[in-house]
């Protein structure tokens, strides 16, 4: 069981929620800019790049076994820190918190609060 924050949008229009996992990223561990582009996390894969290239750049005076241990840090940060790249591009974009929900997978969380919430089904 996962625990998933829910979010919606503060639109008139009922647009249907999107749950977030916090939990630890693999994909954003092994493949961060894959990640930020799935996710719509641009600014954060700009960032990513920056420090990418500083890495690159500083790796003749760190050595090049300091800056791939640096850079599987880096990765293992963001692996940690996904879910809240994710919910923080979410309220950006205008998107609010509604509740978190413990469910076994995103789905299930994101109909057990359209339940709770009262919305019938068409």
């Amino acid at each position: 069981m996962t625990l998933y924050a829910i979010f919606e949008r503060g639109t008139p229009v009922r647009e249907a929620p999107v749950s977030v996992p916090e939990r630890f990223s693999w994909l954003a561990v092994l493949l961060p800019p894959v990640f930020a582009v799935l996710h719509g996390l641009w600014l954060e894969l700009v960032i990513f790049a920056v420090a990418a290239a500083a890495l690159a750049l500083a790796s003749p005076w760190l050595g090049g076994a300091a800056a791939f241990w640096l850079y599987v840090l880096l990765a293992v940060l963001i692996g940690f820190e996904a879910p809240s790249l994710r919910r923080a591009a979410l309220r950006r974009r205008g998107w609010t918190c509604r509740t978190e929900i413990i469910a076994a997978a995103g789905d299930l969380a994101e109909a057990a609060w359209l339940q709770r919430a009262g919305v019938t089904r068409p």
